[in-house]
């Protein structure tokens, strides 16, 4: 009987030695079909997941993130743009636009984002540049800006060309750039139908976003989807839950795989790691004695948030404040840092600063006492001095003057 007892609590001490290790082992990692592809948090830049991210592929459309670009930072939304012959001739999907209409610069980029307009490409790249290949070395210099190095463009629209590839994790590069720093550009990709005018029609044009995962993903938000029979379905895509936003990019798919491959990407993130805002910018962390001056409180020059396992390790702090500073400090002037770390691996810094100006003490200075000496001492000596010459001088006057005259002087 005790035997059977001890054989059944060895049983259950067995069962909870293997469910504790099942929860806290690492998450699998999704499987999908895409050839490259790679899951990235739009905030940090930092990547969750990677599959082949360097390899060099043909983007197909999702090249028009970076003609988006361009044309954003090269030009104004209300330029008008008007649509040229070799506009009118290129291959692939297209708005229809016709030689010599004219649209604006932000019409022209719905065209180009949500039906993928290959024309509206072309009217683009002519409006800024003059011309495709010029408008084609604008886009590279910027990806090299970047950090897109396995990367070049040869045309704004992403038809197949052997000169014209980049990797799933350039495109996360570019796609991020995008989606942090124009806000008209988040306006455009999370936009599911649009309106332009049709010049000689009764009728407008109306845009459909080609990108299927606004309409049954949630927080979906972005970005672009490509194909060509040679590069096959590409697609770049963003969601926004709980204030976090996820990019996934998936090179090289086939058929519908390419939004199962995306959406398992941005699954994966959302259900196994955690945002964290570890510090915001503007914090006072500490105060610092200053030699030669008064105290100054330190404060973070930035946010600091980064990504992490769901039940992962804590994350640590550590304080580089440096042990001599004299004043004279100046508000904003860098006075040491904070690093991060987790599981005994550094994950980031910032710098601390000073939250205010720090005179120095006039005092301090080797010139001070000097001058206070003569200030407060030689001169009011030399000053007195020079009264009892002055008196004794106008006293010996006074006698002079009566010993010749006799008469004292009034």
């Amino acid at each position: 009987m005790k035997r059977l007892v001890c054989y059944k609590l060895l049983l259950v001490l067995l069962f909870l030695i293997a469910a504790t290790g099942k929860a806290t082992a690492a998450p699998s990692p999704p499987s999908i079909v895409g050839l490259a592809g790679i899951l990235m948090d739009v905030k940090t830049g930092k990547v969750l997941f990677e599959k082949n991210a360097h390899l060099k592929l043909e983007p197909a459309s999702t090249t028009k993130i970076m003609t988006a670009i361009i044309a954003l930072e090269k030009g104004n939304l209300s330029d008008i743009v008007t649509t040229g012959k070799e506009a009118t001739l290129v291959d692939g999907s297209r708005i229809y636009l016709e030689e010599g209409e004219k649209l604006t610069l932000e019409q022209m980029l719905y065209g180009l984002m949500l039906n993928s307009g290959n024309d509206a490409a072309v009217a683009i790249a002519e409006h800024i540049a003059g011309s495709v290949p010029e408008f084609a070395k604008l886009m590279n210099e910027k990806a090299k800006s970047l950090g897109a190095k396995n990367t070049n463009f040869v045309n704004p629209s992403g038809l197949p060309d052997k000169n014209h590839y980049t990797t799933a994790y350039d495109l996360a590069l570019i796609a991020r750039y995008a989606l942090l720093n124009h806000p008209e550009f988040k306006k455009i990709v999370s936009t599911k139908t649009y309106r332009i005018p049709w010049q000689g029609k009764e009728w407008d044009r109306t845009l459909i976003n080609h990108n299927k995962m606004l309409w049954n993903f949630e927080g979906a938000d972005g970005v672009k989807t490509g194909y060509t029979r040679s590069a096959g379905h590409t697609l770049v895509a963003s969601a926004t839950r709980n204030g976090w936003q996820l990019l996934a990019v998936v090179l090289k798919s086939q058929g519908k795989n390419i939004y199962t491959d995306a959406k398992a990407l941005l699954e994966y993130g959302f259900n196994n790691f955690e945002k964290k805002d570890v510090i915001r910018n503007g914090e006072v962390v500490d105060k610092l004695n200053v030699k030669y001056g008064t105290p100054v409180e330190l404060v973070t020059a930035a946010d600091f948030s980064t990504v992490v396992e769901k039940g992962s390790s804590p994350i640590k702090i550590k304080k580089n404040i440096p042990a001599d500073v004299k004043a004279p400090v100046v508000k904003g002037q860098v006075l040491g840092n904070l690093e991060f770390f987790q599981n005994g691996s550094k994950i980031g810094s910032i710098p601390l600063v000073a939250a205010s100006d720090i005179p120095r003490k006039v005092f301090t200075y080797w010139w001070f006492w000097p001058s206070a000496f003569i200030t407060l001492v030689y001169v009011p000596f030399r000053i007195s001095v020079g009264i009892k010459r002055y008196r004794r001088h106008r006293n010996y006057k006074y006698i002079y003057s009566y010993k010749l005259t006799g008469k004292k002087k009034r």
